[in-house]
């Protein structure tokens, strides 16, 4: 190879790692490229550069038919939907003392979220710690971790975590593996297995230059993805809290800002330190180390009776208690 063909080897080498066309990246077909040519012979530099069509051949191209690709590696400016309010961090609190399984919480979040059948989001379980212990009622939702489980299995960042707390699942990237799913402690996600019988959902939610806005409410199911809990970000947005904290006829449900250490269930705003201090407040399966947003209160001095919900319980068939 004499020194003049091993310039131009040198000269296709550089130009093409310069502007990254080659076949790593689809290359541009001869066709496309002649074509283009064709189109605008006027534009031509005199500046030719070699490169490698998609059969392996070696073919010159003038420079200004060459386009340099700009890569975005900044995952936050990508997915600026999914940054949430750094200066937020939201948590709930479940009074279990209050609880009487109206199922209030779960009719209006299957509403909002338009989830049919086992589908739904918010479980209520009859909970009996001992044969020698009384029944009690207990929501669980999901925990929207800190460390989350879902989050780190997720092979291809369907379910992140925001900067305010919340734990979500984009759609439209979920993949359908369910390593999320085996890995929850609380078995609150679901999984759709059919077509999810939604009829004509009308949506009025932002949506992104890259994503139809997963942290947003009211986007339909889709078969083979997973669905959980989202603790409302449509609502969040407009300073409202979640659909089950004001669908409560109880007031079960608080919701607030530990950054304010403030909660609230919509008739009375309590402060979250002493609330939790006074009530003897704990977070559910907390020795797992997942740190959770939701704090329980325990049934103590329990302002309803248990036998008042038997009634919806025996009509609420639903998955199993979680162990």
């Amino acid at each position: 190879m004499d020194n003049s063909e091993k310039n131009q080897r040198r000269k296709f080498l550089d130009k093409g790692l310069k502007f990254g066309l080659a076949a790593t990246i689809g290359g541009l077909g001869l066709s496309k490229l002649a074509s283009k040519l064709k189109a605008s012979p006027d534009t031509h530099s005199g500046d030719m550069i070699e490169l490698m069509d998609t059969e392996g051949n070696i073919i010159q191209v003038d420079s200004s038919e060459v386009v340099e690709i700009e890569h975005d590696h900044d995952p936050v400016k990508k997915y600026n939907v999914r940054e949430g309010d750094p200066n937020r961090k939201y948590v709930m609190v479940i009074d279990l003392a209050k609880c009487k399984n109206a199922l209030a919480c779960q009719s209006a979040c299957n509403k909002h979220h338009y989830i049919t059948g086992d589908n739904a989001w918010i479980k209520v379980y009859n909970m009996k710690d001992s044969k020698d212990t009384a029944n009690y009622w207990m929501p669980v939702t999901c925990q929207h971790c800190d460390e989350p489980a879902c989050v780190t299995v997720c092979p291809v960042d369907a379910t992140f975590k925001r900067r305010d707390g919340l734990v979500l699942i984009d759609n439209e990237r979920c993949i359908g593996c369910r390593f999320c799913m085996a890995a929850c402690p609380y078995s609150i996600r679901v999984f759709n297995w059919s077509e999810p019988d939604q009829g004509e959902i009308t949506m009025h939610m932002e949506h992104s230059e890259h994503h139809p806005a997963p942290e947003y409410a009211g986007t339909p199911s889709i078969k083979g993805t997973v669905d959980k809990c989202d603790f409302c970000p449509h609502t969040i947005k407009n300073n409202e809290p979640p659909h089950c904290v004001t669908a409560c006829p109880n007031g079960v449900f608080y919701f607030g800002d530990k950054y304010e250490d403030t909660v609230t269930n919509g008739e009375e705003t309590l402060r979250l330190s002493k609330l939790l201090e006074d009530k003897a407040g704990y977070r559910y399966m907390e020795s797992l180390g997942t740190e959770p947003s939701v704090y329980y209160l325990p049934p103590t001095n329990r302002l309803v009776d248990f036998e008042d919900g038997l009634e919806n319980y025996n009509e609420y068939q639903s998955v199993e208690k979680p162990e």
